[in-house]
């Protein structure tokens, strides 16, 4: 085994271009940890803001920083007191350590579950952050059958699963996004409506009898447009907007209150299962995560954004 890695590093808070790959010393695992040789790890929007400081105040770097949440790899190496992993095992998880962005990281074996076959490497590495987002979402408004749920970025990484988890519960499902992802929202059972202007009008028109939850993934005016619609706001949830939800009243549930072993293994098995489709927009070798981001800051692509270590 070689006793070095590769990871991606910053040394100070920036644009893309304050991002490399070093080597380091290859992760040793502590007691209850386990080392994942990483296959996949996935890219999120979350990464930009803390790497451009804009999160300093909640989530403040210590540099050099490394970034990355989603993995899945095999496991190389398990320290003690780990019992339930052993070398070879095929496994996806997350760090809460921003390494996962690297060819090994060292992982609590608590933060880890078992890869099912049907799981290709890019979507196993790059779904934790989006399906246990797209559940405490969907959670949060306790959607079900019946139920009209109208979401924004509904075509993005973290809305293509929202709205197929909005209906695999049963709900009628209104996915704002461009016209350009029409297509794909129909093939999923979603009814797509455009945004911009007149957007109110064309939800209005999509749900005669009402929209019953509301779920944004965009911005503030999102939030606000569901409390004009007339929803309860104890039915509105935002990953993103906190300030707006506050003064409406709205949810604020993200990936933090779903991060078990037990949510992620079953938005694991929903997609091995072909109940939900992960879709990958690009893979990227290590050396290129600036260019991978350069992708997803455009803030136009449809699925996930992956490293392959």
């Amino acid at each position: 085994m070689t006793n070095s890695a590769k990871a991606v590093r910053f040394d100070h808070y920036g644009g893309r271009d304050v991002l490399y790959v070093a080597d380091i010393p290859m992760p040793v695992p502590g007691s209850g940890q386990v080392v994942v040789a990483v296959k996949a790890t996935g890219i999120n929007p979350g990464e930009i803001a803390i790497r451009e400081g804009r999160l300093h105040e909640q989530f403040p770097a210590t540099f050099p920083s490394g970034e990355g949440s989603d993995l899945a790899g095999v496991v190389t190496e398990v320290g003690d007191d780990v019992e339930q992993w052993a070398p070879g095992d095929e496994v996806l998880g997350y760090s809460w350590d921003r390494s996962s962005h690297a060819s090994h990281v060292a992982v609590p074996a608590n933060q880890l579950v078992r890869k099912p076959p049907a799981l290709s490497w890019e979507v196993a590495g790059s779904l934790y952050v989006v399906g246990c987002t797209a559940y405490a979402a969907v959670r949060a408004i306790d959607a079900g059958p019946g139920d009209t749920v109208a979401v924004s970025a509904a075509a993005g990484g973290v809305g293509s699963i929202v709205v197929q988890l909005l209906r695999v519960r049963g709900a009628r499902v209104l996915g704002i996004a461009s016209p350009s992802n029409a297509e794909w929202l129909t093939s999923h059972g979603v009814v797509p409506v455009a945004y911009g202007d007149g957007l109110a009008e064309r939800l209005r028109q999509a749900a005669e009898d009402g929209i019953d939850a509301f779920i944004d993934l965009f911005g503030p005016e999102y939030v606000q447009l569901a409390a004009d619609l007339g929803i309860d706001p104890d039915r509105i949830e935002t990953i993103i907007s906190f300030e707006k939800a506050g003064e409406v009243g709205a949810k604020t549930d993200g990936s933090a209150t779903a991060s078990t072993p037990e949510v992620l293994d079953e938005m694991a098995e929903l997609v091995a299962s072909g109940d939900i489709e992960v879709p990958v927009a690009a893979t990227f070798p290590l050396e290129q995560v600036s260019e991978a981001f350069e992708v997803l800051e455009r803030r136009h692509t449809r699925g996930k954004i992956v490293l392959i270590p």
